[in-house]
């Protein structure tokens, strides 16, 4: 889906360029971008139909494009996929401290993500045969309502990071977990609670939520300043 995606955009782009080009022909207007401010530039590049044809042949500067996966809307890597999965479809954005580039949302595609909340027992410290022990421990508890998933996820998962969420790893995309609860995702429904083993330890893991499209992939235009 990845590929057809880029395909699409660069065909475009390409029919885009060649009509920009025949309209400053046929009008005679020259191309430059002299005497220009950054706020000029990100109307223009904000409104127009060609924003690689406008880069290009007006501003005469250097462009990039790149295609981000957002593999997680809660937790982002960096500026790319934050911009990817929070920035406007055709809106420009920056320059960044530090950073003389703008960079204008193209287009987004979705993806598949998945909502899970994870307890992780640590075979460093547990023996296995321990370990499954408390976990089913910890599963009756949950499951009795004597104790929340949140609780036991802060008194015994070594994952610090979503032990502080209460066991909640977000929103993510298949692919980017473990691969023994990747093949899980699938098979499970909303509200199920299991165990399953990676070279890490045992995971008690809850399907928090049923699979959602949201965006996945996006095409970003950095524009050298």
């Amino acid at each position: 889906m990845l590929s057809s995606f880029i395909k699409l955009i660069f065909v475009t782009q390409f029919l885009n360029v060649r009509k920009f080009l025949l309209f400053f022909i046929l009008s005679g207007l020259a191309l430059t971008s002299k005497g220009q401010s950054v706020a000029e530039i990100k109307k223009i590049l904000d409104t127009t139909s060609n924003p690689i044809g406008f880069v290009k042949y007006v501003l005469k500067k250097k462009y990039y494009i790149d295609t981000v996966t957002v593999l997680s809307t809660v937790q982002f890597l960096g500026k790319a996929d934050s911009l990817a999965y929070h920035g406007k479809v055709g809106k420009t954005y920056g320059p960044f401290k530090k950073e003389n580039i703008l960079v204008k949302v193209l287009t987004k595609a979705p993806n598949t993500f998945y909502h899970v909340n994870h307890i992780l027992l640590d075979r460093a410290i547990f023996d296995s045969g321990f370990a499954e022990s408390l976990a089913d421990t910890i599963i009756a508890k949950i499951k009795a309502g004597t104790s929340s998933f949140a609780a036991q996820a802060s008194l015994y998962s070594a994952d610090l990071a979503s032990a502080s969420q209460g066991g909640d790893l977000g929103w993510f995309i298949k692919g980017v977990m473990l691969p023994q609860l990747d093949r899980e995702l699938t098979k499970r429904k909303k509200g199920e609670l299991f165990k399953v083993w990676s070279e890490s330890g045992l995971h008690i893991v809850r399907i928090a939520d049923n699979p959602k499209e949201d965006t996945g992939y996006a095409l970003l235009l950095r524009v050298i300043l």
